[in-house]
């Protein structure tokens, strides 16, 4: 990771592109993307991203920015981008790929490292919203699919494939023998359950408490880095990970299936694969922690045991969340 001191040059730099800085940008996260928050001198407030390298090239944040415009376009509440004085959605400096989008005020409905917060019934009405706000994003991405979607597809091969996505997480460098033949045979029955799933178009990939805002106007989607083609219930999953074992998980489940199936069609069927894409999404992110941080870090045993867990429920036919009631 480069510090914050390079970072805030580069930013300085990359707003050359956009016309530059009223004054200087304020940096919001330095990880692998880092996020700036700027005002232009034209007066627009801005979120200014230096995309880390190696994740996706030019043309697949191009094409994630062409989605965003086209829902923003739509009446979504999504950041909308904001093209660079010579009418490009990127730009470059060093060696990170950069693009400006609209700034959303709003605050992150909750943390992955927070428990569910308020009553039952609060609980149960945000995940409702949320759920529409889901069912929106289908809605408005199939009313205008989006051209030259190349990015990288939440397929059989992007979960459970020899080279997943985010890493093959059946070899988590500390699982045991009997924990890495769980996550084995979890992956093929995964592989074996995910035939069944028939909605797949564009979308958001990463719908975590951290990417919602709650904004005056009501809820907002932020943070598209991972967006691409895939099945449209693992939207729902990501908005539902982080509840595991939380003694609300079954209201927030409860309230984001209400929620989705008040705008769009969830088919029972379908709805009964929803504990197959949160296990999915356990596993992904098992695999995604073993290069993000060291091997000391609380993270990577507590990605296991939510895979461990889930890949039990999935062998179970059970509902993690039923338990959490």
């Amino acid at each position: 990771m480069i510090s914050d001191d390079t970072a805030q040059a580069m930013a300085d730099s990359a707003l050359y592109s956009w016309g530059q800085a009223s004054a200087p940008p304020r940096l919001v996260k330095n990880r692998e993307n880092i996020v700036f928050e700027a005002h232009l001198k034209d007066g627009r407030h801005v979120a200014l991203r230096l995309h880390r390298p190696g994740y996706q090239g030019r043309e697949g944040i191009e094409a994630e920015l062409r989605w965003c415009e086209s829902l923003a376009d739509q009446g979504m509440p999504v950041p909308r981008p904001v093209r660079a004085l010579n009418g490009a959605l990127t730009g470059s400096v060093r060696n990170r790929v950069t693009s400006c989008v609209e700034w959303l005020d709003g605050v992150p409905i909750g943390a992955g490292d927070q428990p569910l917060s308020g009553s039952p019934e609060a609980v149960r009405a945000e995940a409702r919203a949320l759920g529409r706000l889901i069912a929106q994003l289908h809605i408005s991405s199939d009313a205008a699919p989006p051209d030259g979607f190349d990015r990288n597809p939440w397929d059989g091969e992007g979960f459970l494939g020899e080279h997943p996505l985010w890493g093959r997480f059946w070899e988590h460098p500390q699982l045991s023998e009997v924990e890495a033949a769980t996550l084995s045979s979890g992956r093929d029955l995964a592989r074996a359950l995910l035939a069944q799933a028939q909605d797949y178009g564009p979308i958001h990939a990463d719908c975590l408490r951290e990417n919602v805002l709650s904004t005056p106007d009501g809820l907002a989607l932020i943070d598209f880095d991972d967006c691409g083609p895939g099945y449209r219930l693992y939207d729902l999953a990501t908005a539902l990970v982080q509840g595991w074992g939380d003694p609300l998980w079954g209201e927030q489940a409860a309230g984001l299936v209400e929620g989705y199936r008040s705008l769009r069609p969830l088919p029972p069927d379908q709805e009964a694969l929803l504990p197959l894409f949160v296990a999915l999404r356990a596993f992904a992110s098992a695999g995604w922690i073993v290069t993000r941080a060291p091997g000391s870090d609380p993270r990577q045993r507590l990605y296991l045991e939510r895979a461990l867990e889930l890949a039990q429920h999935l062998e179970n036919r059970t509902p993690p969340w039923e338990t959490s009631r």
